[in-house]
Protein backbone atom coordinates (compact mmCIF):
# COMPACT_ATOMS: atom_id res chain seq x y z
CA UNK A 1 0.00 0.00 0.00
CA UNK A 2 1.65 3.40 -1.11
CA UNK A 3 2.91 2.83 -4.17
CA UNK A 4 1.34 5.31 -7.43
CA UNK A 5 1.66 2.37 -10.35
CA UNK A 6 3.15 3.62 -13.81
CA UNK A 7 -0.58 2.39 -14.76
CA UNK A 8 -2.15 4.69 -12.87
CA UNK A 9 0.29 7.69 -13.38
CA UNK A 10 -0.88 7.45 -17.39
CA UNK A 11 -4.61 6.42 -15.94
CA UNK A 12 -4.89 9.77 -14.30
CA UNK A 13 -3.24 11.71 -17.83
CA UNK A 14 -5.17 9.77 -20.27
CA UNK A 15 -8.66 10.39 -18.26
CA UNK A 16 -7.42 14.34 -17.76
CA UNK A 17 -7.18 14.75 -21.58
CA UNK A 18 -10.49 12.99 -22.13
CA UNK A 19 -12.69 13.92 -19.46
CA UNK A 20 -11.46 18.04 -20.26
CA UNK A 21 -12.40 17.52 -24.00
CA UNK A 22 -15.41 16.18 -23.43
CA UNK A 23 -16.06 18.88 -20.68
CA UNK A 24 -15.36 21.34 -23.55
CA UNK A 25 -17.47 20.19 -26.37
CA UNK A 26 -20.28 20.23 -24.06
CA UNK A 27 -19.93 23.65 -22.77
CA UNK A 28 -19.58 24.92 -26.06
CA UNK A 29 -22.53 23.31 -27.15
CA UNK A 30 -24.70 24.86 -25.01
CA UNK A 31 -26.17 27.81 -26.24
CA UNK A 32 -25.97 31.56 -23.83
CA UNK A 33 -23.85 29.85 -21.17
CA UNK A 34 -23.21 32.94 -19.41
CA UNK A 35 -27.19 33.19 -18.80
CA UNK A 36 -28.06 29.45 -18.82
CA UNK A 37 -28.50 27.90 -15.29
CA UNK A 38 -26.37 24.85 -14.35
CA UNK A 39 -27.64 25.02 -10.75
CA UNK A 40 -29.64 27.07 -8.95
CA UNK A 41 -26.69 29.18 -7.92
CA UNK A 42 -24.26 29.23 -10.74
CA UNK A 43 -24.83 29.81 -14.56
CA UNK A 44 -23.22 27.07 -16.99
CA UNK A 45 -20.35 30.09 -17.44
CA UNK A 46 -20.01 30.53 -13.87
CA UNK A 47 -19.29 27.08 -13.38
CA UNK A 48 -17.03 26.26 -16.02
CA UNK A 49 -15.14 29.84 -14.34
CA UNK A 50 -15.02 27.56 -10.91
CA UNK A 51 -13.38 24.93 -12.32
CA UNK A 52 -10.78 26.89 -14.28
CA UNK A 53 -9.95 28.71 -11.21
CA UNK A 54 -9.01 25.09 -10.00
CA UNK A 55 -7.08 24.41 -12.77
CA UNK A 56 -5.26 27.94 -12.71
CA UNK A 57 -4.26 27.04 -8.83
CA UNK A 58 -2.70 23.96 -9.77
CA UNK A 59 -0.52 25.50 -12.79
CA UNK A 60 0.76 27.53 -10.19
CA UNK A 61 0.92 24.90 -7.36
CA UNK A 62 2.49 22.48 -9.59
CA UNK A 63 5.48 25.05 -10.37
CA UNK A 64 6.57 26.40 -7.09
CA UNK A 65 8.67 29.70 -7.39
CA UNK A 66 8.06 29.83 -11.12
CA UNK A 67 4.26 30.99 -11.87
CA UNK A 68 2.51 33.90 -9.46
CA UNK A 69 -0.33 32.36 -7.49
CA UNK A 70 -3.49 33.84 -9.20
CA UNK A 71 -5.30 34.44 -6.13
CA UNK A 72 -3.03 35.84 -4.22
CA UNK A 73 -6.43 38.31 -1.88
CA UNK A 74 -7.35 34.53 -1.00
CA UNK A 75 -3.92 32.91 -0.55
CA UNK A 76 -4.26 32.50 3.33
CA UNK A 77 -7.99 31.30 3.02
CA UNK A 78 -6.68 28.40 0.90
CA UNK A 79 -3.43 28.24 3.53
CA UNK A 80 -6.29 27.80 6.34
CA UNK A 81 -8.93 26.36 5.27
CA UNK A 82 -11.25 23.71 6.58
CA UNK A 83 -13.70 21.12 4.99
CA UNK A 84 -16.18 23.50 6.01
CA UNK A 85 -14.52 26.80 4.63
CA UNK A 86 -14.32 25.81 0.99
CA UNK A 87 -17.01 26.93 -0.12
CA UNK A 88 -16.42 30.52 1.53
CA UNK A 89 -12.93 30.21 -0.25
CA UNK A 90 -14.04 29.45 -3.75
CA UNK A 91 -16.72 32.29 -3.84
CA UNK A 92 -13.58 34.14 -2.93
CA UNK A 93 -11.57 32.67 -6.07
CA UNK A 94 -14.69 33.18 -8.04
CA UNK A 95 -14.90 36.88 -6.95
CA UNK A 96 -11.66 37.62 -7.89
CA UNK A 97 -11.44 35.72 -11.21
CA UNK A 98 -14.70 37.52 -12.96
CA UNK A 99 -14.21 36.67 -16.72
CA UNK A 100 -17.59 34.78 -17.90
CA UNK A 101 -17.63 35.05 -21.30
CA UNK A 102 -17.66 31.36 -22.12
CA UNK A 103 -15.44 31.23 -25.26
CA UNK A 104 -12.90 33.14 -23.25
CA UNK A 105 -13.44 30.17 -20.62
CA UNK A 106 -12.83 27.44 -22.55
CA UNK A 107 -9.86 28.48 -23.80
CA UNK A 108 -8.00 29.24 -20.71
CA UNK A 109 -9.29 26.26 -19.20
CA UNK A 110 -7.57 23.96 -22.34
CA UNK A 111 -4.27 25.87 -22.01
CA UNK A 112 -4.34 25.42 -18.18
CA UNK A 113 -4.77 21.37 -18.73
CA UNK A 114 -2.27 21.41 -21.51
CA UNK A 115 0.29 22.99 -19.11
CA UNK A 116 -0.50 20.82 -16.48
CA UNK A 117 -0.04 17.82 -18.55
CA UNK A 118 3.34 19.04 -19.98
CA UNK A 119 4.38 20.35 -16.79
CA UNK A 120 4.43 17.50 -15.12
CA UNK A 121 5.08 14.84 -18.10
CA UNK A 122 8.38 13.68 -16.16
CA UNK A 123 7.35 14.27 -12.88
CA UNK A 124 7.38 11.60 -9.72
CA UNK A 125 3.57 11.43 -9.53
CA UNK A 126 4.01 10.35 -5.64
CA UNK A 127 5.65 13.68 -4.81
CA UNK A 128 3.82 15.28 -2.47
CA UNK A 129 2.19 19.00 -3.48
CA UNK A 130 1.25 21.72 -0.68
CA UNK A 131 -2.57 22.06 -0.94
CA UNK A 132 -5.60 23.42 0.95
CA UNK A 133 -5.67 24.02 5.14
CA UNK A 134 -1.95 22.59 5.22
CA UNK A 135 -2.34 19.44 3.81
CA UNK A 136 -0.86 17.66 1.06
CA UNK A 137 -1.65 16.02 -2.09
CA UNK A 138 0.42 13.49 -4.55
CA UNK A 139 0.69 14.96 -8.00
CA UNK A 140 -1.37 11.82 -9.24
CA UNK A 141 -3.83 13.51 -6.69
CA UNK A 142 -3.93 16.56 -8.23
CA UNK A 143 -4.48 15.00 -11.72
CA UNK A 144 -6.71 12.92 -9.87
CA UNK A 145 -8.56 15.95 -8.42
CA UNK A 146 -9.51 18.01 -10.54
CA UNK A 147 -10.58 14.86 -13.16
CA UNK A 148 -13.53 14.83 -10.56
CA UNK A 149 -13.99 18.38 -10.99
CA UNK A 150 -14.74 18.05 -14.78
CA UNK A 151 -16.65 14.68 -13.83
CA UNK A 152 -19.15 16.12 -11.69
CA UNK A 153 -19.58 19.82 -12.73
CA UNK A 154 -20.07 18.04 -16.46
CA UNK A 155 -22.79 16.39 -14.84
CA UNK A 156 -24.14 19.57 -13.36
CA UNK A 157 -24.75 21.31 -16.70
CA UNK A 158 -25.62 17.74 -18.71
CA UNK A 159 -28.05 17.68 -16.08
CA UNK A 160 -29.45 21.12 -16.66
CA UNK A 161 -29.63 21.40 -20.53
CA UNK A 162 -30.64 17.71 -20.51
CA UNK A 163 -27.55 16.64 -22.70
CA UNK A 164 -25.71 12.97 -21.83
CA UNK A 165 -22.75 12.76 -19.73
CA UNK A 166 -20.91 9.40 -18.64
CA UNK A 167 -18.89 9.18 -15.42
CA UNK A 168 -16.82 6.15 -16.41
CA UNK A 169 -16.19 4.20 -13.42
CA UNK A 170 -12.23 3.99 -13.77
CA UNK A 171 -11.92 7.96 -14.34
CA UNK A 172 -14.22 8.58 -11.15
CA UNK A 173 -12.71 5.88 -9.14
CA UNK A 174 -8.98 8.02 -9.29
CA UNK A 175 -10.79 10.67 -6.83
CA UNK A 176 -10.72 8.03 -4.24
CA UNK A 177 -7.20 5.66 -5.01
CA UNK A 178 -5.21 9.41 -5.59
CA UNK A 179 -6.63 12.00 -4.31
CA UNK A 180 -8.19 10.70 -1.02
CA UNK A 181 -5.99 8.24 -0.06
CA UNK A 182 -3.42 10.28 -1.48
CA UNK A 183 -4.18 13.06 1.02
CA UNK A 184 -4.70 10.46 4.01
CA UNK A 185 -1.20 8.76 3.35
CA UNK A 186 1.01 11.83 3.11
CA UNK A 187 -0.54 14.47 5.58
CA UNK A 188 -4.06 15.93 6.21
CA UNK A 189 -3.44 19.26 8.23
CA UNK A 190 -6.49 20.62 9.50
CA UNK A 191 -8.80 20.06 6.88
CA UNK A 192 -10.95 18.15 9.51
CA UNK A 193 -10.68 20.78 12.01
CA UNK A 194 -9.04 20.86 15.62
CA UNK A 195 -7.72 18.03 16.51
CA UNK A 196 -9.85 16.26 19.87
CA UNK A 197 -10.58 12.87 21.69
CA UNK A 198 -12.52 10.67 20.18
CA UNK A 199 -13.51 6.78 19.80
CA UNK A 200 -11.74 4.71 17.39
CA UNK A 201 -13.95 3.78 14.01
CA UNK A 202 -12.51 1.66 11.38
CA UNK A 203 -14.24 1.81 7.88
CA UNK A 204 -12.94 -0.54 4.84
CA UNK A 205 -13.73 0.29 1.57
CA UNK A 206 -14.15 -1.59 -1.37
CA UNK A 207 -14.21 -1.42 -4.85
CA UNK A 208 -13.71 -3.18 -8.29
CA UNK A 209 -11.96 0.07 -9.50
CA UNK A 210 -9.70 1.02 -6.25
CA UNK A 211 -7.75 -0.99 -3.94
CA UNK A 212 -9.07 -2.28 -0.78
CA UNK A 213 -7.63 0.10 2.18
CA UNK A 214 -9.18 0.69 5.71
CA UNK A 215 -9.94 4.44 6.56
CA UNK A 216 -9.07 4.88 10.83
CA UNK A 217 -10.77 7.58 12.73
CA UNK A 218 -9.28 8.20 15.91
CA UNK A 219 -9.12 12.15 17.45
CA UNK A 220 -10.47 13.64 13.80
CA UNK A 221 -7.58 12.64 12.95
CA UNK A 222 -7.54 9.67 9.91
CA UNK A 223 -4.76 6.71 9.32
CA UNK A 224 -4.41 3.71 6.48
CA UNK A 225 -4.76 0.44 7.40
CA UNK A 226 -4.54 -2.35 5.52
CA UNK A 227 -7.47 -4.31 5.25
CA UNK A 228 -9.09 -7.48 7.25
CA UNK A 229 -7.71 -6.47 10.45
CA UNK A 230 -11.17 -6.06 12.03
CA UNK A 231 -12.83 -3.46 10.55
CA UNK A 232 -16.68 -1.91 12.23
CA UNK A 233 -17.92 -1.09 8.92
CA UNK A 234 -17.36 -2.79 5.53
CA UNK A 235 -18.14 -0.28 3.00
CA UNK A 236 -18.87 -1.41 -1.29
CA UNK A 237 -19.25 1.53 -3.04
CA UNK A 238 -19.40 2.09 -7.01
CA UNK A 239 -17.17 5.37 -7.83
CA UNK A 240 -19.38 7.49 -9.63
CA UNK A 241 -21.82 6.70 -7.07
CA UNK A 242 -19.92 7.97 -3.75
CA UNK A 243 -18.53 10.68 -5.63
CA UNK A 244 -22.09 12.12 -6.38
CA UNK A 245 -23.22 11.52 -3.21
CA UNK A 246 -19.82 12.27 -1.32
CA UNK A 247 -20.17 15.86 -3.09
CA UNK A 248 -24.50 15.95 -2.54
CA UNK A 249 -25.46 15.22 -5.91
CA UNK A 250 -27.18 12.03 -4.94
CA UNK A 251 -28.90 11.58 -1.06
CA UNK A 252 -27.13 8.61 1.01
CA UNK A 253 -30.48 7.36 0.70
CA UNK A 254 -30.81 6.86 -2.90
CA UNK A 255 -27.11 6.23 -3.48
CA UNK A 256 -28.38 2.98 -1.08
CA UNK A 257 -31.40 2.15 -3.00
CA UNK A 258 -29.42 1.83 -6.51
CA UNK A 259 -27.32 -0.79 -4.60
CA UNK A 260 -24.30 1.09 -5.61
CA UNK A 261 -22.97 1.44 -2.06
CA UNK A 262 -23.30 -1.08 0.42
CA UNK A 263 -22.47 -1.24 4.44
CA UNK A 264 -21.84 -4.09 6.69
CA UNK A 265 -20.10 -5.30 9.98
CA UNK A 266 -20.13 -5.67 13.30
CA UNK A 267 -20.68 -1.89 13.86
CA UNK A 268 -22.62 -0.08 11.51
CA UNK A 269 -24.03 1.72 13.55
CA UNK A 270 -20.89 4.07 13.76
CA UNK A 271 -20.91 5.13 10.25
CA UNK A 272 -22.64 8.18 10.24
CA UNK A 273 -20.36 9.42 12.81
CA UNK A 274 -17.22 8.10 11.13
CA UNK A 275 -19.11 10.12 7.87
CA UNK A 276 -20.34 13.35 10.02
CA UNK A 277 -16.32 13.54 10.62
CA UNK A 278 -14.36 12.47 7.68
CA UNK A 279 -17.02 14.31 4.91
CA UNK A 280 -16.18 16.48 2.22
CA UNK A 281 -16.86 19.54 1.34
CA UNK A 282 -20.15 19.43 0.07
CA UNK A 283 -21.13 23.02 0.21
CA UNK A 284 -17.67 23.98 -2.51
CA UNK A 285 -20.30 23.24 -4.99
CA UNK A 286 -24.10 24.38 -4.89
CA UNK A 287 -26.45 21.18 -3.64
CA UNK A 288 -29.66 22.32 -5.41
CA UNK A 289 -29.36 21.48 -8.81
CA UNK A 290 -31.74 23.33 -11.48
CA UNK A 291 -33.91 20.10 -12.19
CA UNK A 292 -35.23 18.41 -9.22
CA UNK A 293 -33.89 14.76 -8.50
CA UNK A 294 -36.15 12.07 -9.90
Amino acid sequence: MGTITVGQWQQSRDALRRTSARFLDLVTSVPDADRRPATREWTVADTVAHVRSIATLYTALLQPGQVPHPFPRAESQIDNATVDTVAEMNELMLRQFTERDPRVLTKMLADDVDCILEVTEQADPASPIPWLGGSQVPVAGVLAHLVNELLIHGWDIARAVKARWQLPAPDAALFFELFLVGLIRRQQGGLLGPQRPGRRIAVEFHSRHTTPVTFVLRDRRVTLEDTGQGADVRLSFDPPTLNLMLFGRISKLRAALTGKITARGPRLWLLPEFLRIVHLPENSYPKTPAIPEM
